[in-house]
């Protein structure tokens, strides 16, 4: 009897320490949860203040911080960016990122359309759909992925222009980057994207799909430095894929810009049913379809799947024997 009472008394005594450890950590994950939303709060209206200073105007519309004790979302109502001196200008719909309690090293961002911009040069664009949303894995220095997904995607110019002008339709389209040593990785796709004649000054193109696998070399460097050039950077693409129906086109092969602007690559395009890759041409270029479905024609003799060498020197591209001329020095 003695032993056993002698056991609750310690038993309660451990019950009343788990209960006060656990008040603890709930104590501090609270307060660090509120600090981190005040961090958040602070930092966005010093950023957007810094960009004020610049004479740049931006706006996260009732900007907020939700979601305790089991997520840290940030939301606005709306984001607005407008650069007077460089002519460019842009407004999206409501923005949420948010990370939770169940999975603290993953931060999910959902932006709502449309996208409305302004650039010079460039007629004004409405870009639209029915969601999108990234996912990112948070890591050190860089996220270990960034995953881009996005449905019902459309484009039009500015619906308040006199006469706007419908773009382009695409039904889904997903992207992935993540970096592998000291490169950084792609893989994306889209699906059904619909160009219309209106876009392509009444040309018609049928629908078209799209995959791609490609490396950028030293693309952490990259990212970090924030390039404002494309000289001096360097691409391997593993496969970059273009389909409509049975007609397909793929390149593949290394390419690399120097530091005069002047591209050099090595690259293999295959075509798969050249008949058919012919055709989609014909209806695009309609005043050449007879030489594109001639000149197709000939390739066709190659087999059903036949492949072509392009390669570029110092901005002189060849196709196997055959000078193709020079590209200009890029930017």
């Amino acid at each position: 009897m003695t032993s056993r009472h002698q056991a609750q008394p310690r038993k309660r005594r451990g019950l009343l320490w788990l209960f006060l450890f656990l008040a603890v950590l709930f104590g501090l994950y609270s307060a660090g949860w509120f600090y981190a939303a005040d961090r958040i709060r602070d930092e966005s209206r010093q950023a957007i203040a810094d960009l004020s200073r610049k004479g740049i105007r931006s706006d996260c519309a009732r900007l907020r911080v939700e979601g305790y004790p089991l997520r840290l979302a940030v939301l606005c109502n709306g984001i607005a960016y407008q650069d007077d001196a460089k002519g460019i200008a842009a407004t999206t719909g409501a923005l949420e990122a948010s990370t939770s309690i169940f999975r603290p090293l993953v931060a999910d961002v959902n932006l709502r359309g449309p996208v409305r911009t302004l650039a010079p040069g460039l007629a004004p664009l409405w870009l639209d759909w029915d969601s999108l949303d990234v996912s990112t894995k948070l890591f050190w220095p860089l996220p270990r992925q960034v995953t881009l997904t996005a449905n019902g995607v459309s484009g039009q110019t500015d619906p308040e222009d006199d006469e706007p002008t419908q773009l382009f339709n695409l039904s889904d389209i997903a992207l992935d980057f993540w970096p592998e040593g000291e490169d950084i990785l792609y893989r994306g796709s889209f699906a059904e994207l619909d160009i219309t004649a209106d876009a392509l000054q009444g040309r018609n193109v049928p629908s078209l799909d799209g995959f791609g696998e490609a490396r950028l070399k030293n693309g952490v460097a990259v990212v970090q430095s924030k390039p404002k050039s494309l000289r001096g950077q360097a691409l391997d693409i593993t496969n970059l894929e273009l389909s409509s129906g049975e007609a397909r086109i793929s390149v593949s092969g290394p390419v690399s810009v120097d530091e005069a602007g002047l591209v050099d690559a090595d690259l293999m395009i295959r075509l798969t049913n050249p008949q058919a890759v012919a055709e989609v041409l014909a209806t695009a270029v309609p005043e050449e379809a007879k030489k594109i479905r001639q000149g197709f024609g000939a390739l066709a003799m190659m087999g059903k799947q036949p492949a072509m060498p392009l390669k570029i020197v110092k901005g002189n591209a060849m196709m196997g024997f055959i000078p193709l001329g020079a590209i200009k020095p890029l930017p």
